[in-house]
């Protein structure tokens, strides 16, 4: 809870209250502990603490269990208990401010972003590119800037793709070799990416920023991830992640040290961001998050144990809070040994033999001092929540969904001209070209065979021109079809492909009256 006396306060100990600097909460922070010992519980009440001083924050939800947040809490026994503990005589119960977000748009609003804001590069890193396949993947961005075709969803890098492959000799000789196997490569990458549900996520509207940094009566906007879902697909969640911190990096001004930051991130089951992620990728996290502390903004990870954290980025984390730690197995233990060493020692216990012997709603707190440097380690009882603990039913969710400023803004999708429809256009004007320089040649065949009458010359046209026609209708449907769906044809342009069908049947079916007219001459 947040008060004037005890600022950002978090947690409780032997020597009284225990609160994060305000201005050091910028310079991240790390929650761990095994499952069950209250790490969610210290998520909440962390948020709401930055809440009530109008910070707003922004945190995945893994369970639901978060939503709570957005609803009064109400006394119990446990937290009667603890009052005295804390020396808090009558807790004000409050909800804080809530928008719900779902990629999927099922459970929130929801959030999109087009290919063009996220970029070749960041692009290249969450497909796991090589260099080669990374600069064919900027020539193709360069050529749809140059042309003003726009990259808003999936389906327009697709066609992008498809377009630049089929026009591979005209462009290599100025952005260098595009070769059909780098292609190949990055549409495969976009299908896996795309399997995980990215189709949901590339769109318009896409999410303006500004919207995560919005205040409601004097307290921070909660902005709740529904992460239920999206946990279950690594890539895109540590796709979106990343977009949106690195969108806020570029965003954001210049700001240092601030009394309060501007945006706090909690990044709930964080070692989903890290596990077989792609180092180019790692190295792209572990940058911003080093980064965008300038910017006014602190990164929050909750996770299991340090040791789920590249050490890197642990470095980085100065506010700390870690819950027990179990010590089963060699790996436990090297996990403890890990985490004791992250404090800063106190002569007055053991901090590895501290970790294992937690009780639920206890924890090891160190936060930065005014200077910046490590408190020292202290056993510590963590706050209870004025938020309600557990998730709220569907009806309650859906009825602040509803409620919200932004309802409205985000829910419809759009899909206007982009890259996808132009390239199609022109495809089908090509075909049509074709169809009707065809049908020009097939009307005069036409006129020549009315003249002749029903000589052999008569037949042989009045053939040919049904011929023709029924090859061209066929060849521009199915040309039009590999455009759109980017199937791959034998050598040769559509155009070249409608005349060369149209006249292989003519010729099948000159030979063929030939034949019936010699055949029908001998008999008689």
């Amino acid at each position: 809870m947040y008060d004037a006396k005890n600022g950002l306060w978090i947690a409780h100990c032997a020597e009284g209250p225990l609160s994060i600097n305000g201005k050091m909460a910028n310079r991240h922070g790390l929650v761990a502990g095994a499952t069950g010992t209250g790490k969610t519980v210290t998520l909440q009440v962390m948020a709401e603490t930055f809440c009530q001083a109008g910070v707003p924050c922004f945190m995945a939800d893994m369970k639901g269990d978060l939503s709570g947040i957005s609803k009064p809490g109400r006394l119990s026994g446990f937290i009667e208990k603890r009052m005295p503990e804390f020396g808090v005589e009558n807790p004000q119960f409050q909800a804080c401010p809530v928008r719900f977000y779902d990629v999927f748009g099922q459970q929130g609003h929801p959030l999109r972003c087009t290919v063009s804001q996220m970029g070749p590069q960041l692009l290249s890193r969450i497909l796991g590119l090589n260099d080669t396949q990374e600069g064919v993947l900027n020539i193709v961005f360069r050529i749809a800037d140059e042309g003003g075709l726009l990259l808003i969803d999936i389906k327009d890098l697709r066609s992008m793709l498809n377009f630049v492959q089929a026009h591979a000799s005209e462009y290599s000789s100025v952005y260098g070799n595009i070769a059909s196997a780098s292609v190949g490569a990055i549409q495969r990458s976009i299908l896996t990416l795309e399997n995980e549900g990215a189709d949901q996520f590339f769109g318009e509207p896409s999410f303006d920023i500004q919207d995560l940094l919005a205040c409601e009566g004097g307290k921070g906007v909660m902005s709740v991830l529904a992460a239920d879902r999206l946990m279950m697909k690594p890539k895109l969640y540590s796709t979106f992640l990343l977009w949106l911190l690195s969108e806020l990096y570029s965003t954001l001004p210049e700001v240092g040290d601030m009394d309060l930051p501007k945006l706090v991130f909690f990044f709930d089951e964080a070692h989903m961001l890290f596990d077989d992620t792609p180092k180019a990728l790692a190295d792209k996290i572990e940058q911003v998050v080093r980064l965008i502390r300038s910017k006014g903004v602190g990164v929050y990870f909750v996770t299991q144990s340090p040791t789920d954290i590249p050490e890197s980025i642990l470095g980085q984390l100065g506010n700390r809070v870690q819950h027990a730690l179990r010590a089963f197995t060699p790996k436990d233990q090297k996990a403890v040994k890990v985490a004791a060493e992250t404090f800063r020692a106190n002569p007055a216990f053991d901090t590895a033999g501290a970790i294992m012997n937690l009780g639920t709603g206890e924890a090891l707190v160190s936060f930065l001092d005014a200077n910046g440097a490590p408190g020292m380690v202290q056993k510590a009882k963590i706050l209870f929540p004025l938020s309600q603990i557990g998730a709220i039913d569907e009806s309650e969710r859906s009825r602040l969904i509803k409620s919200s400023r932004i309802f409205g803004k985000y829910d419809t999708p759009i899909d206007r001209e982009s890259a996808f429809e132009v390239l199609l256009a022109q495809a089908q004007k090509e075909e049509e070209d074709a169809a009707a320089e065809a049908e020009a040649a097939s009307a005069e065949v036409e006129a020549k065979a009315k003249k002749n009458g029903n000589g052999l010359f008569g037949k042989l046209a009045k053939a040919v021109f049904t011929a023709v026609t029924a090859s061209v209708a066929a060849s521009v449907g199915t040309a039009v079809s590999n455009k759109v769906t980017g199937k791959k044809t034998k050598k040769g342009s559509g155009t070249s492909k409608v005349v060369k069908s149209a006249t292989s049947a003519a010729t099948r079916t000159v030979t063929r009256e030939l034949t019936r007219s010699i055949l029908g001459n001998l008999i008689k």
